[in-house]
Formats: C-alpha cells, structure tokens, sequence
C-alpha cells in the first residue's frame, strides 16, 4: 500500500495495472486526482507500479489472480475501505496459450481459463464491489477486436471477449444506474501482444500511453453505455461516436498484423 497524505479524490478500481494499457491508464487516474486500488499476478511488479503510483495518490495494490474469489473480495475489501467506487476498469485479461492455438486444437483447460479471467471474474469483481459503488459508477470492460473479427488462432481469446461484450449489453440493459463502458483500446506494444507473436518484431505498434487519452475522455465524459473504440475518440475531426451497439464483423482471411487487443 502507498499513501500520499491529503489524497482525497474518487475512488478506480483497475485491474491488471501494472503493466502495460493498466498501468498507463493508472497513472492518467493518478495524475487527475484518483485514489486507486489495483490487481496484478505479479507481486513484484505490482509492488514497483505501486510505487510509482503512490507519488501522486492514495494507491492499495493487491497481488493475487483475479479469478480466485478470495483475491476479489481483498479487492472490494479495500475499495470499500477508500470509499464509494467512482470506476472500475476490468483490464485484466489472458490470451490462454503461447503460441496461440487453434480452436481445434486448444486444450480444455486453457479455454476454461480464458474465460474464468475475461468473462467470469470481471462479473463477479462487480457483485464484490456493488455495496461500495458510487451512484451513477462507470464500469469500463477492456475488449479487443478479436470480440468481432475472426482471426486464426485468436479464437479462445477472441470468443471470450465476444461473451464478455455480451455480458456487458446485458448488464448495461438490467443496470441503468451504471455506465457500461465497452473499449477497445486497438492495437498497442504490450507483453500480451508480444505473446501472441513470439519471436516477431512488435515494435510498429503503439505504445499503451497512446490509447490512453481516449479512454480518459471516455472516462471524464458523458458518452451513454456501449461499445467504443479508442481510434474513433480520437479522431480530431470527428465527434464522439454514438456507442457501437451492433458491430458487424465479416469472416475474413486474417491478417495478424492487425490485431488489436490489450
């Protein structure tokens, strides 16, 4: 746990925050005043993200796998203790295997696992935390387009944020007194992204810092519930697009360059 003494701000829980498009978007939270509480397999990774956090902000940081339910209620435990939860970003996320394997030929397990992390937890994460949400709370559920593209090897992953999207609609329809935010950050430079293509140059794409400010205008915004990508709140040109309530997406031979996924 870091404290900054006088930290007084609303209350983000973000999960899978200490690397990469979580941590990033932690330190946009921090820099605007949040006080945080964050999730991360990797205790001494957590620990250091931690660190960095706490210059600027109340932060508690809690190791463990977000899909044991007594790790979830540590999570809630200390939101509860910060105060009503403002937002709760589900980041934490799993590709299952490396190399990623075909649906043919993807172990049971590893397909369990998949969707214990990307659909299961990210739900029960948000009945750990209802008592302590604020009226009117943002929950943001990181998807990729993966959830609507058909890409080779992509399909355990792709399926579960395909549910995970569905899963969003739902609750969105039978919580109106939430925001459900669905982004897609696109595509970025992240040791997920890097597993997905073991031994190949990744160094084209986008660092995670660069999708942050679209997701924090979604964030800071007024934007109803719905699916969003980060490209398009970014577009100076354009307005902020209506939520992406149908998104269409053809079977098509893919390309592996443009996947996008955190």
């Amino acid at each position: 746990m870091g404290d900054r003494e006088g930290a007084s701000g609303p209350v983000a829980v973000v999960t899978g925050a200490s690397r990469g498009l979580g941590l990033a978007l932690a330190e946009a939270l921090a820099r605007d005043g949040w006080r945080l509480v964050i999730d991360a397999r990797r205790p001494g990774h957590l620990e250091a993200a931690a660190g960095r956090l706490a210059v600027r902000t109340t932060v508690v940081a809690i190791p463990g796998d977000i899909a044991d339910p007594a790790h979830r209620a540590m999570i809630a435990g200390a939101a509860a203790g910060l105060g009503p939860v403002a937002l709760v970003v589900n980041n934490a996320s799993t590709l299952g295997a490396s190399p990623l394997p075909s649906l043919s030929e993807i172990d049971g397990p590893v397909l369990q696992r998949i969707f214990e992390v990307n659909v299961v937890a990210p739900l029960l994460l948000l009945q750990a935390l209802g008592p302590s949400l604020a009226p009117g709370a943002t929950l943001m559920n990181i998807t990729s387009d993966a959830g609507v593209e058909a890409y080779e090897g992509w399909g355990g992953y792709g399926a579960s944020k395909a549910a995970l999207e569905h899963e969003s609609r739902t609750l969105a329809a039978e919580r109106p007194d939430l925001r459900l935010l669905v982004v897609d950050p696109g595509d970025m430079r992240t040791e997920m992204h890097q597993d997905a293509f073991p031994g190949e140059d990744i160094s084209d794409r986008p660092e995670p810092e660069a999708s942050v400010p679209g997701i924090m205008a979604l964030i800071d915004g007024e934007q109803p519930s719905g699916r969003y990508r980060v490209r398009d709140v970014l577009e100076p040109e354009a307005p902020l697009k209506a939520p992406d309530k149908h998104p269409e997406a053809p079977l098509k031979a893919p390309d592996k360059h443009q996947v996008g996924q955190p």
